[in-house]
């Protein structure tokens, strides 16, 4: 495994995305991996190598073979990370059957559905904040390579764990959720790296994270085997109205609520861009299927041609015949065939 690792950072490197890679330091970034044949599970605890059997917090939640074991140390807890190899058969349940929803997310609130739920998000970060700015201040005054350095510096770790545990609990609730009910899921994709530019949102948007919880919905829907519909980057979902199809040249980060000109409907700008984004995602689903049509149908026993083949073959059998016609005018009747 550490060959393996070493492989990787070195691609990773001549893809000019980390640095040349060093070997790790003590107290830096300890972790190491053990493959299969010396990693042993039994109820709730594990032998390691050279340590014997080590009590966990829980037992393994998934039946299958044991693939490798990662053990690694953020905030002075030991985790390890099992890698499980389980068969195609125990898979989630599938999602229930409540139609299709679309998810706008946002920087007040989490997220919005179609349905009109609203999910706040923690904040984690902006409800830490005065707590983390103490303890940064309180490391920088602290001498470096002393032991109260490293007490100070232990604290300012767990107090960072703590956020992105909390962070990382309600996207799972959340992505769960959402997953566990809808089949059909339609997410905007936006640009967050060009949005973090903005000095005055910077915090907040990456507070609220909003590539975890695509990443999170995206395999979890596989899992339950349920459909994501990215909309284009450029879709106007807040500006379109969901009633008649309006669309506002302009609409300003701060109008919460605006009328449609069209149909003189009052709409709210989050659950407006939900509504669009559900049903940009039916629609997708309508067109991806087959020639036969969308929808349930009656199954024939053979499938037919689709009507444009039909009429295509029909015109260039006509234009065939009457180019022959034409053709044997003009020759007298002596064509060769």
């Amino acid at each position: 495994m550490a060959i393996i690792q070493l492989g990787q950072a070195f691609e990773n490197f001549f893809a000019h995305r980390t640095r040349f890679p060093v070997f790790r330091r003590k107290g830096v970034d300890d972790r190491f991996t053990l493959t299969n044949d010396l990693v042993c599970i039994e109820g709730e605890r594990i032998r390691i190598p050279k340590l014997g059997w080590v009590r966990m917090r829980e037992a393994l939640r998934f039946t299958g073979r044991i693939v490798s074991a990662t053990i690694s140390c953020v905030a002075g807890n030991w985790y390890v990370g099992i890698t499980v190899d389980i068969p195609d058969a125990t898979s989630l349940p599938s999602a229930e059957n409540q139609g299709a929803v679309g998810v706008d997310l946002g920087v007040n609130t989490l997220a919005t559905l179609s349905n009109g739920e609203v999910f706040t998000g923690p904040k984690a970060l902006c409800t830490q904040l005065n707590k983390l700015r103490r303890l940064d201040r309180s490391l920088s005054r602290k001498v470096k390579g002393s032991r109260n350095r490293a007490k100070a510096k232990l604290k300012l770790a767990r107090l960072h764990a703590r956020i992105a545990n909390l962070r990382r609990e309600s996207l799972h609730q959340l992505t769960t959720s959402i997953t566990r009910r809808f089949h059909t899921i339609g997410i905007e994709n936006l640009n967050v790296k060009g949005m973090l530019s903005n000095r005055r949102l910077a915090r907040s948007l990456a507070d609220m994270s909003f590539h975890e919880l695509r990443r999170q919905l995206e395999y979890k829907a596989v899992w339950r085997g349920g459909c994501i519909v990215v909309a284009d980057r450029w879709y106007p979902s807040s500006k379109q109205c969901s009633c008649c199809g309006y669309r506002l040249e302009a609409l300003d980060l701060g109008v919460r609520r605006w009328r449609c000109p069209g149909c003189s409907a009052l709409h709210d700008r989050d659950i407006n861009a939900a509504i669009n984004l559900k049903k940009l995602a039916v629609s997708s689903t309508v067109s991806a299927c087959g020639g036969d049509g969308a929808g349930p149908t009656r199954k024939r026993g053979v499938k037919l041609a689709p009507v444009k083949q039909e009429s295509n073959s029909r015109t260039l059998v006509a234009g065939m015949a009457s180019f022959c016609v034409s053709l044997e005018e003009r020759t007298g009747g002596d064509m060769m065939t």
